[in-house]
């Protein structure tokens, strides 16, 4: 009778164990934000969400890449030069951005720009606003 309990807790035991392992892992995890943090948010979309999202061919893919990574750099550079601040500062990454629209344009079909232009211009600000994009409702 003695080995019976034994066996039932130890059974019991085990079980709580086993149940509570699978949670231990998801709070191993650091509290990083998602691919791409808030880097990738005020730089647009990736390219595998234009791939997605507009459902772009096995051509286009390569020039988009090209425009995304060349976007990068561009202001990579530009957040780098401490001479350029303010409103000059500003002024470049409008200039940059409105560069990378025109040679999207020019890839992209004339729907495929359309929903480009609109995944763009969920994020951003109007020039001189001051103020943040108000924050989509929480789920």
């Amino acid at each position: 009778m003695k080995s019976t309990k034994t066996m039932l807790i130890a059974a019991l035991a085990a079980g709580a164990l086993l149940a509570c392992s699978s949670v231990l892992p998801a709070q191993d995890t650091p509290n990083t934000p998602p691919a791409g943090g808030m880097k990738g948010r005020m730089m647009g979309p990736t390219i595998e969400q234009l791939t997605t999202n507009l459902s772009l061919t096995a051509e286009e893919i390569p020039k988009v890449k090209a425009v995304l990574d060349e976007q990068k750099k561009k202001m990579a550079d530009l957040r780098a030069d401490q001479s350029v601040q303010g409103q000059d500062r500003r002024t470049k990454m409008q200039e940059i951005r409105a560069d990378v629209t025109a040679k999207m344009k020019e890839i992209l079909t004339p729907d495929q720009f359309t929903k480009y232009q609109t995944m763009t211009q969920r994020n951003r600000r109007p020039a001189g606003s001051g103020t943040p994009p108000a924050a989509p409702p929480q789920a």
